[in-house]
């Protein structure tokens, strides 16, 4: 069994990471912020002190950071994993960023002799406590391959959709989707609040037809108690939204909902918003349509 290293601790991939532990991976853990290692320790993870000593303790590493710029860092920054990595090592990365700058990390890991696989997540907080994400990868097909043990530790449903790039830009296409679904769930709320409905029987009744979705199932009870407790941060998923939205003008394709949401999240960010879970755009909705409390 190989061992694992694990670059970037946030309420996704600390859960990665314990759940590579339990499926009895040898994991070794850095984060940016100390003090995050403490429960993966205990479950007998080892914590490093920079980037490079991770690389240094194994042969495939996850990162799970914020952003593109986060990603360059820790893989090419001072004491960066690519520094500690030898040759024929496997990076994997779990961000959600850019899909030409994920090409252009491959290449230049490619150049070193280490293999790279793109591998952003959905499923929020819970797929991945749950080990139940779903990842979008990309890769050669032999890295792909050799990643699929360490990503069925952590995920349900794994899909190869090609080169290196290629899950970063699916998973641009899952924020789009999930940017609708979102909005159109607290509009729905809302004006089921204001008509003076019971609007959690509303949902209940929607679930069972058309209308259903996980995100009617499992967020639109935050919705109705105007109540956003951390799932998936508003102010990342707005990062994620620029990233499809860029992607979106460089193909020259029209995204007039994603452009509402992000304009939504960014006002909801500006109000010191941002960390709480993006279900909170009935929060924006609320306020439009004088809905208080």
């Amino acid at each position: 069994m190989e061992r694992i290293g694990f670059v970037g601790l946030g309420t996704m991939g600390a859960a990665m990471a314990a759940n590579l532990r339990t499926a009895g991976f040898e994991v070794t853990v850095w984060n940016r912020t100390p003090g995050r290692a403490g429960a993966l320790i205990a479950a007998g993870a080892t914590e490093a002190p920079t980037p490079a000593a991770v690389g240094r303790a194994a042969d495939v590493v996850v990162s799970c950071v914020s952003d593109t710029p986060d990603v360059e860092a820790v893989l090419f920054g001072p004491d960066g994993v690519a520094a500690g990595l030898s040759s024929g090592a496997l990076v994997i990365d779990c961000s959600t960023i850019s899909p030409s700058a994920t090409a252009a990390f491959a290449a230049r890991l490619r150049e070193r002799g280490i293999g790279f696989v793109d591998a952003p997540v959905s499923g929020g907080s819970e797929g991945a406590r749950l080990a139940t994400l779903t990842v979008f990868v990309g890769g050669e097909d032999a890295d792909v391959e050799r990643a699929r043990p360490v990503l069925e530790a952590v995920g349900k449903t794994i899909t190869h959709f090609g080169p290196a790039g290629a899950g970063q830009a699916v998973k641009a296409v899952n924020q789009v989707v999930i940017s609708g679904v979102y909005l159109a769930v607290a509009e729905g709320m809302v004006l089921a609040m204001k008509a003076g409905l019971d609007a959690e029987a509303v949902a209940a009744a929607l679930g069972g037809g058309v209308a259903g979705s996980w995100i009617l199932a499992n967020r639109s009870g935050k919705m109705i108690r105007n109540d956003y407790p951390l799932g998936f941060r508003t102010s990342l998923h707005l990062k994620d939204l620029g990233i499809a939205l860029d992607m979106a003008r460089g193909l020259g394709v029209s995204l007039p909902v994603s452009a509402l949401a992000a304009q939504l999240e960014a006002g909801l960010v500006a109000r010191g918003y941002g960390d709480e879970d993006m279900s909170n755009l009935a929060r924006a909705i609320r306020s439009l349509s004088a809905l208080e409390g």
